[in-house]
């Protein structure tokens, strides 16, 4: 990398802790700020085309869209990545762009685990449709993103979506490269190779990043589409589970020639936020009896959105409700021996269900006898640390625990990590031992 770790900029204000990426024009590092030990990214024109003769023009662009983006700051967007500052370095005067730091993995990371596993339809729909308001947002302020794919979308804290990476100068595409646009080819429209602006360029873009995360296929490059005559698979032949209207919505964004796409992005989220709405019509039909007279939408809506944090902390109020105990108090092992029988089944139903068998008290029943555990056995402690082990809430041999604030909220826990809510708390194993689960 240029700048090599430890390296201090802006008069030892920022110190280079690593180099995160670079394309054909930026080059983006993580530095900590070193008063505060606030971490940051810092993004600079590549060093290497300052041998282009339009490495100015570079520059300049550089400064313009940085400006726009620190506007934008101004009435900052929970789903746009914040400006914190911005500062010319060396003798060069090579500006920098300071971002704030986002820790979390971006959507390429999130779907490309050990096994590919795409999104559920409700949750894939969830992040595109607040990244396409934030896209909105940036059109009405004659913004263009143009570079927006699955490696430029971060989820803070797992669950939240944040638009990164703005394609800074993309209209002027380095002569020593094949095309700064096409640097992620899957998931562009062809007519960005010759630089269009238009806010089509960004519909097709979040449309194809749909297309992904909803099949963990790539789409059919539009240039292989358009020159080489390479018919686009549609999603639902990748993925039968989801709905025809969800299939439809991502071909529309998807049309090869932009004069047919959605003329807006909020013309084209219409489509989602249609759909959205009918799958939460579709999720009344769920079975939510419970002998005690919970009501269980709340715990529904959460887990249908995919909201894992909420739908465990709802977990553990529903169930103290059920056994007429109040926040802050424990349940006794008899109480849960003696959980009643519909309810236990209906917050299992829900956790299975919407976590396509990842979690839910059933899912780790199961993870517990295979350990060695017994329905009709006692609470044996060499079972517990292996049952621990496995779903992911034991960390090591010497007995250690992770605590609550180190639990994992989405789908690339391990699997029977969720639901938690008797967390580092020993009587989950009579939810285990439950005769009726």
């Amino acid at each position: 990398m240029y700048w090599n770790k430890g390296h201090q900029l802006h008069n030892g204000q920022y110190i280079i802790e690593d180099e995160l990426g670079q394309g054909a024009f930026g080059i983006t590092y993580k530095a900590v700020h070193s008063r505060i030990h606030l971490p940051v990214v810092i993004k600079t024109p590549n060093m290497r085309l300052k041998k282009d003769r339009q490495y100015p023009r570079y520059v300049e662009k550089f400064i313009q869209e940085a400006e726009l983006l620190g506007q934008l700051c101004q009435a900052p967007h929970p789903n746009i990545v914040r400006v914190i500052d911005f500062f010319e370095e060396g003798d060069s005067n090579t500006p920098c762009l300071v971002m704030e730091f986002i820790a979390g993995k971006n959507l390429f990371d999130l779907i490309e685990g050990e096994v590919t596993t795409p999104l559920s339809e409700i949750e894939a729909i969830k992040y595109i449709c607040q990244i396409g308001d934030a896209v909105a947002a940036i059109h009405q302020n004659s913004i263009v993103h143009r570079d927006i794919h699955p490696g430029n979308i971060m989820l803070r804290g797992g669950n939240q979506p944040i638009l990164i990476d703005f394609g800074l100068a993309g209209d002027i595409a380095p002569a020593t490269s094949f095309s700064r646009s096409f640097g992620n080819k899957n998931f562009a429209p062809y007519e960005q190779m010759t630089g269009s602006k238009d806010i089509t360029v960004d519909i097709y873009g979040l449309a194809a990043t749909l297309y992904y995360v909803v099949t963990g296929e790539y789409p059919t490059s539009s240039w292989d589409r358009k020159y080489h005559q390479i018919d686009l698979i549609e999603p639902k032949q990748h993925n039968r589970s989801i709905s025809e209207q969800l299939n439809l919505a991502i071909i529309e964004g998807m049309k090869l020639e932009a004069d047919e796409r959605s003329r807006s992005m909020q013309a084209w989220l219409s489509l989602l936020v249609n759909q959205t709405n009918l799958l939460v019509n579709q999720n009344t039909s769920d079975d939510l009896r419970s002998e005690v007279g919970i009501d269980y939408r709340k715990l529904r809506d959460y887990l249908a959105a995919g909201n894992w944090k909420d739908a465990d902390n709802e977990t553990y109020l529903v169930m103290l409700q059920a056994v007429d105990r109040k926040e802050g108090e424990w349940i006794r092992n008899k109480e849960l021996l003696n959980f009643p029988c519909k309810d236990l089944r209906t917050i299992d139903r829900l956790w299975v269900k919407y976590s396509n068998g990842q979690f839910g008290f059933s899912v780790q029943k199961e993870i517990y006898l295979s350990v060695g555990g017994k329905v009709d056995g006692e609470y044996q402690q060499e079972v517990w640390e292996k049952f621990g082990a496995r779903v992911g809430w034991r960390i090591d041999s010497n007995d250690n625990w992770i605590n609550y604030n180190k639990v994992t909220f989405d789908t690339l826990a391990p699997k029977g990590h969720l639901p938690c809510v008797s967390f580092g708390m020993e009587w989950s194993v009579f939810i285990l031992l439950h005769q009726d689960l």
